[in-house]
């Protein structure tokens, strides 16, 4: 039996209707979920528990399922290993997931890879809702409410605690509802085929890893602050020294030592361990045990010839769009008439732009238009960019007007 709604309106969404069931933790029990599920029907709801900003990894710590007949399933990873024999048995099925590509990563990682999806969040997306969270879906779409609390939590901790358990089945309660009524609403705009080509992309490439990043450690906040190689440098040396020790310890890298400790002590260049226990960040006791690490990290950037020195990586395809105006005032020109086109379209057919074409897309295009501009080369050019058919088919002829020179 539900609750009573809300004075909202909204049911609070409290206990699974199957109770919360205990994580599947042995080869035994594996087996039995894997049979209850091959025997389900209809499509599976899908979703994974990572421990972001606890973990230097990205793995699943916990992986929830759902389906008609064979109810919810909680199944601990850590101690099975691989799940490939539950891929097996719910391999022809459709798999439901919220924001699947934050999801895909980890499932692949246990063996899990689905061959058709459904995401409820990208096709929110596409049907032009403004929220499109699970919480807020679920409560505007189908009457009951969520709480999220749980979703910043430490799911490498063990034993699980009762109340995260809960908060974990229900996260894949209603989802199969919710693809349900959000494919009913894809259907009636007429973005049906839409949502399918890009659930299919989805698949072709959701559960491949992330690519690696050349010089990742130029992404520390606050690096904007650091003037000269030198001290370039230094970021460089402590980013990479927390990093083996992140990696060694599976702990996330700011837990080891935080951003802004290395910007300061990248600024600041301490030499001895008194010095450096004085900077910002420096100063708890996990992170003064690793002293000598920092500090030969940064002796290291020190002995460092010029010639060693970090430079700057070159530009993979157009500038920044902010130096067009002076480099190019052609081509900010054109930047500016393709962006217009894209508003327009997105506008018109209740779209957010980024999800009629990805920005990167049309900076590209704008920047290195084809020789010859027509409706079919620009299509090209796009899918080029992995642009779907439905996005060039409803793209290229504005764009095909919008690049040449204007009279």
């Amino acid at each position: 039996m539900r609750p009573d709604p809300s004075p909202g309106g909204a049911v609070p969404l409290l206990v699974p209707r199957d109770g919360t069931p205990k994580p599947v933790e042995t080869g035994k029990e594996l087996d039995d979920a894997v049979a209850r599920f091959a025997a389900g029907t209809g499509p599976v709801a899908v979703d994974a528990e990572r421990a972001s900003g606890y973990r230097y990894s990205q793995r699943a710590y916990l992986v929830q399922l759902r389906r008609v007949g064979a109810g919810t399933v909680l199944i601990d990873p850590l101690p099975l290993g691989d799940l490939r024999v539950l891929d097996a048995a719910i391999a022809d099925a459709e798999w439901v997931l919220h924001a699947a590509n934050q999801d895909l990563p980890c499932l692949a990682e246990l063996g899990l890879r689905p061959r058709r999806l459904f995401d409820t969040e990208l096709a929110a997306r596409l049907g032009g809702f403004e929220r499109v969270g699970l919480a807020a879906l679920t409560e505007s779409l189908l009457g009951y409410s969520l709480e999220k609390h749980h979703s910043a939590a430490d799911w490498s901790s063990r034993p699980l605690p009762e109340s995260w358990l809960t908060y974990a089945a229900l996260d894949v309660e209603m989802l199969t509802d919710l693809r349900d009524v959000l494919a009913e609403e894809l259907q009636r705009q007429g973005k049906a085929e839409w949502a399918a080509e890009e659930f299919a992309a989805l698949v072709a490439s959701g559960g491949q890893p992330p690519k690696v990043r050349t010089d990742p450690w130029r992404r520390t906040s606050g690096i904007h602050r650091i003037r000269g190689q030198r001290a370039q440098a230094r970021v460089r040396a402590l980013w990479y020294a927390r990093d083996a020790v992140a990696a060694r310890r599976d702990s996330a890298p700011g837990r080891v030592l935080p951003d802004a400790a290395i910007i300061a002590a990248a600024e600041l260049d301490p030499q001895d361990e008194r010095t450096l226990l004085t900077v910002p960040g420096f100063g708890g006791r996990s992170v003064r045990r690793l002293a000598k690490t920092w500090l030969e990290a940064l002796r290291e950037a020190r002995a460092l010839p010029d010639s060693e020195l970090p430079v700057s990586p070159p530009i993979e395809g157009p500038p920044p769009p902010h130096r067009w105006a002076d480099r190019d005032p052609a081509a900010a020109a054109r930047l500016a008439r393709c962006r217009e086109v894209v508003l327009q379209v997105a506008g018109a057919h209740n779209l957010p732009p980024e999800n009629l074409i990805s920005p990167d897309s049309i900076r590209r295009l704008a920047w290195t238009p084809p020789e010859e501009i027509t409706t079919a080369t620009v299509g090209d050019t796009l899918r080029g960019y992995n642009a779907r058919n439905w996005q060039v088919n409803l793209l290229s002829p504005g764009l095909a007007e919008a690049l040449p020179p204007q009279e």
